[in-house]
């Protein structure tokens, strides 16, 4: 148990509510609760109580809860005071719980308790704040089995059985002259395929995770009233984006939240690429090529009814190699076309009707599989960029370990670092300058 100072924080988000929750931690708990309450409450109880400010005039009545430690959030002795969720009511309540001693929490510091006093690995911290700013319900499943420990329990797994592996190898090495022997009879080579193999199944959950918390970044791209802004409003179900006949009517780039099964999109529409006269359309047309070099993908629309035109091919051309892309022919209504999709060597392309929504659903699919996604909800844990780069640092080590049967002491080496990589997740191994940075993007009060 870390013994630490007393902190209080309000608990709930900005604003008017039904309810307002402030929440202390620490050791001095009880003068602040007979300052506020005139008693300590029953452990694990809701007690109708009265609020009360240093001259005794009521300040609120609500419910107090206690919780002794080690059975609470943070592990240590905690109080809740849940009142009329009002800014000023809130405020009053906090103001007394510092008079009485105790100090305003920081980000995230009731959660890096609770991790610190181990009633959370740091990956189930972490997917504390992932919960509360889930933008999808996928999201929120997601991060919801990462609290209940799925990540963190197939990285103990997989240490686990480094452990074991690290065990052996040490073990020949005290007997050098057993070394071929030992490893044999123990299936080292075996035992180190099926780590390898688990691990590249939990990298590949992993990273469908990361776009469950991340999203995707997609940007609307091509010349100008081949129907951006028509798909736009397709794609978010409802009119954002002004749709007329004039070409370059999207001056500045629009940008919609969307999901496409509960993958949550960031999609841009972009200004018409194009040698534009009009001042503000060059600084619309400007921002349009700073949004696609930050774009995770692009959909790159061709006007079907048209064909494809050098300008398509120019702004094709001018991608960043590496960026995935999808071409889009529209307006099929007007071809005489049917929806399909063609997926080559060169990339995938869509044809659809913005006008209509035919195909919409065939680049709904084609969005979520050029971008990785192909994990059904089921099982899907939440998971971080850091927590991918870990088992991409675990998984590099383990390959570089089976290259190195024969010299046991480099084999040792790489299979301690690719399990330093799996304790860095759970924080077995942490730095606390990365705690800290961990923790600070945590809301107040949590």
């Amino acid at each position: 148990m870390v013994e630490s100072d007393t902190i209080a924080a309000i608990a709930t988000p900005p604003g008017r509510g039904g309810i307002g929750v402030v929440r202390v931690s620490g050791a001095d708990l009880l003068r602040i609760s007979q300052g506020i309450l005139g008693k300590l409450p029953e452990a694990r109880h809701a007690t109708l109580a009265t609020f009360r400010a240093r001259d005794g005039a009521a300040i609120d009545r609500g419910i107090a809860l206690y919780f002794r430690k080690p059975h609470s959030y943070t592990g240590e002795d905690v109080l809740e005071l849940q009142g009329h969720g009002g800014p000023a009511v809130m405020q009053l309540m906090l103001e007394r719980c510092l008079q009485l001693g105790a100090r305003l929490a920081e980000p995230g510091e009731f959660t890096r308790r609770a991790f610190l006093n181990g009633k959370l690995d740091l990956a189930q911290a972490e997917s504390v704040s992932d919960l509360i700013e889930a933008s999808t319900a996928e999201a929120a499943r997601g991060a919801m089995r990462s609290l209940e420990g799925e990540l963190s329990l197939r990285v103990n797994e997989m240490s686990q059985a480094l452990v074991d592996l690290r065990m052996l190898v040490e073990a020949t090495l005290d007997f050098p002259e057993d070394e071929v022997d030992s490893l044999t009879a123990g299936n080292a080579a075996g035992r180190l395929q099926v780590v390898r193999e688990q691990l590249e199944k939990v990298l590949d959950t992993a990273r469908q995770g990361g776009l469950l918390r991340e999203g995707i970044q997609v940007v609307l791209v091509g010349r100008p009233n081949v129907g951006k802004s028509s798909l736009l409003n397709r794609l978010a179900g409802e009119e954002v984006a002004i749709v007329t006949d004039v070409p370059g009517t999207t001056r500045d780039a629009i940008r919609q939240a969307i999901q496409i099964g509960g993958v949550p999109l960031h999609v841009v529409d972009t200004a018409g690429l194009r040698d534009a006269a009009d001042q503000v359309e060059r600084i619309g047309i400007e921002r349009t090529r700073a949004a696609i070099d930050k774009g995770d993908l692009a959909l790159v629309m061709v006007d079907r009814s048209e064909g494809e035109t050098e300008g398509d091919r120019a702004i094709l051309a001018n991608l960043r190699p590496e960026m995935p892309r999808i071409k889009v022919h529209n307006k099929i209504d007007l071809s005489g076309e049917e929806p399909r999709v063609v997926t080559a060597a060169g990339g995938t392309e869509v044809w659809v009707s913005a006008k209509s929504g035919a195909g919409l659903e065939l680049l709904r699919a084609a969005l979520l599989a050029a971008v990785g996604w192909h994990t059904p909800g089921e099982g899907v844990f939440m998971a971080r960029a850091r927590h991918v780069a870990s088992l991409s640092e675990a998984a590099g080590h383990l390959e570089k370990a089976a290259n190195e049967t024969q010299q046991l002491e480099l084999f040792a080496e790489e299979l301690r670092l690719a399990q330093q990589a799996l304790g860095s997740i759970t924080g077995e191994f942490t730095a606390d300058d990365l705690l800290g940075e961990i923790f600070s993007r945590f809301c107040i009060g949590k």
